[in-house]
């Protein structure tokens, strides 16, 4: 399905051939990237528990974002919240709206299921533009602070500061 396109950006559903395009865009980059969590969101797209987006820039599949209807894990976990996880844009395509593009399909998708949206941002400086860019749309802290693999981060508790500490933020949609 296509959710948007102005010939230069397109929004469509994400099909098999693109996670391992992702995938090496992403190693490309230096990330720790595999395949398995494109095939994964694959699944449960196909399973019906998800939407997986992907944007084209020019005909080049430049990034990728995922719906989750009434997510299973994290804060609002079983309570009929939408979340958008495993967002991204890759590098050489960023600053030309696709992010943003993303958000605004991935917003709208949430919104049919949903009054809530949430969303999980790490904390390391590495995130700091998708920090920036959910405040900037409206995103707050959910209030319950720091987490840690699944589980809120105890108060003065050691953690280290990877992929696996972050912030859930929430917005009201309507």
């Amino acid at each position: 399905m296509i959710y948007y396109n102005d010939n230069i950006i397109l929004i469509r559903d994400m099909v098999k051939s693109d996670a391992q395009i992702i995938t090496d865009g992403e190693s490309a980059q230096g990330w720790n990237a595999t395949v398995d969590k494109y095939e994964m969101r694959l699944q449960h797209q196909a399973e019906g528990k998800s939407v997986s987006l992907v944007a084209e820039y020019q005909g080049n599949v430049a990034g990728y974002i995922n719906v989750y209807p009434n997510s299973e894990w994290d804060a609002f976990a079983n309570q009929g919240c939408s979340e958008i996880v495993d967002f991204g844009v890759l590098e050489k395509y960023r600053r030309h709206g696709i992010g943003s593009k993303l958000m605004d399909i991935a917003e709208q998708i949430a919104e049919e299921y949903s009054d809530i949206v949430y969303l999980a941002v790490g904390l390391h400086s590495g995130y700091g533009s998708a920090q920036r860019m959910y405040v900037k749309r409206g995103y707050i802290p959910d209030g319950t602070g720091a987490w840690y693999g699944d589980k809120v981060c105890e108060p003065y508790a050691d953690c280290r500061n990877d992929d696996d500490l972050v912030l859930n933020m929430s917005k009201r949609l309507r």
